[in-house]
C-alpha cells in the first residue's frame, strides 16, 4: 500500500515509533476523504475521536490539537488523499495517566467499488459497536468468507435478526418514498451523519426502524456507504434480490455533495 505521509504526533514516524504499535490493539480511529485539502463532516470526525477517547482513555486531546496534526499531515502530501487518524495509548496500566497519541497516515484518494454489490448475511455483533476501534479480525474473516461463497461483501444481523451494518459500511434502504436506517447497535458513520443531516435540510423523509431479513423483499432498494462514498447500490442480500433504485442513489449523492468542505 502506498502512503504519502505517516506521522506520529505530527512528526514523521520512524521504525522505532511504529514497532510498538504492531502489537497495540487498544486504539480507535476515523477515516476521511480529503479533496483540495478540505474534508466534509470535520465536526463529526472530531466528535467521534473526542467521545471515543473519553470512553477508552478517560481523556481526549483538544480539537485544536487534532486539527493541527491533520493540517501537518496534509501539508506534506497531495491535496487529494485518503486520511486515517488513529488515537492510541501505549500506557499498560488502566490507571496510567498518559495523554493519548495520534498516528496520521495519508494515501491515494478512494471512491469505493462501482457496485451493485451482493451481500452475504452473517450473524455478528461488534464489541463497543458505537466506536470505530481497531483489531476487528471478525469483520475481515467474514468478508473473506462471503467472497469465498460468491458474494461481494458481508452484512451483519444481530442475535435478534436485525440488520446492523456491513463489514466497513453502514447500510440504508429505500421504501419507495423515504430513506430507512436500521435501528440496532452499530457504528454511526460520519458519512451516514452527513447524509442524514443534509437529507433533513432537503426535506427528504427518513425513518429509523428495525429491519430484518424477512423485510428485505418488501424494500425498494438498498445501499452501503462509508468514508469512500455516500452510496453504492446493493443488488442482493442473502438470496433476496433488491430492485434497482437509481433515484435513491442519486438522492444520497446529492445530499452528500450539499455538505460543505472544511479545512482542518
Amino acid at each position: 500500500m502506498t502512503f504519502f505521509v505517516v506521522q506520529r504526533n505530527g512528526r514523521t514516524a520512524t521504525a522505532e515509533d511504529l514497532a510498538p504499535l504492531a502489537f497495540a490493539g487498544y486504539a480507535h480511529f476515523t477515516a476521511m476523504q480529503v479533496r483540495g485539502g478540505r474534508v466534509r463532516g470535520l465536526d463529526l470526525h472530531l466528535a467521534r475521536l473526542r467521545s471515543a477517547s473519553l470512553e477508552m482513555f478517560g481523556r481526549a486531546l483538544p480539537d485544536d490539537r487534532v486539527r493541527s496534526l491533520l493540517r501537518t499531515a496534509l501539508a506534506a502530501g497531495p491535496a487529494d488523499v485518503s486520511l486515517t487518524a488513529t488515537v492510541f495509548s501505549l500506557a499498560v496500566e488502566p490507571a496510567a495517566e498518559a495523554e493519548p497519541e495520534v498516528l496520521v497516515r495519508t494515501g491515494p484518494p478512494a471512491a469505493g467499488p462501482p457496485g451493485p454489490l451482493s451481500l452475504a448475511i452473517s450473524e455478528y455483533e461488534r464489541f463497543l459497536p458505537a466506536r470505530k476501534h481497531v483489531g476487528e479480525v471478525a469483520k475481515t474473516y467474514l468478508l473473506h468468507r462471503a467472497v469465498a461463497e460468491g458474494a461481494d461483501d458481508a452484512v451483519f444481523v444481530d442475535r435478534r435478526g436485525r440488520f446492523t451494518e456491513a463489514t466497513i459500511w453502514n447500510i440504508a434502504f429505500w421504501d419507495g418514498t423515504a430513506v430507512v436506517w436500521p435501528d440496532a447497535p452499530m457504528l454511526p458513520g460520519v458519512t451516514m451523519g452527513i447524509v442524514r443531516r443534509q437529507l433533513d435540510r432537503l426535506g427528504v423523509p427518513q425513518h429509523v426502524r428495525e429491519v430484518t431479513v424477512a423485510d428485505v423483499a418488501d424494500l425498494a432498494g438498498g445501499v452501503v456507504l462509508n468514508s469512500w462514498t455516500p452510496g453504492v447500490a446493493v443488488r442482493r442480500i442473502g438470496s433476496v434480490e433488491l430492485p434497482e433504485a437509481p433515484s435513491f442513489l442519486e438522492l444520497l449523492h446529492r445530499a452528500y455533495e450539499e455538505e460543505p468542505l472544511t479545512a482542518p
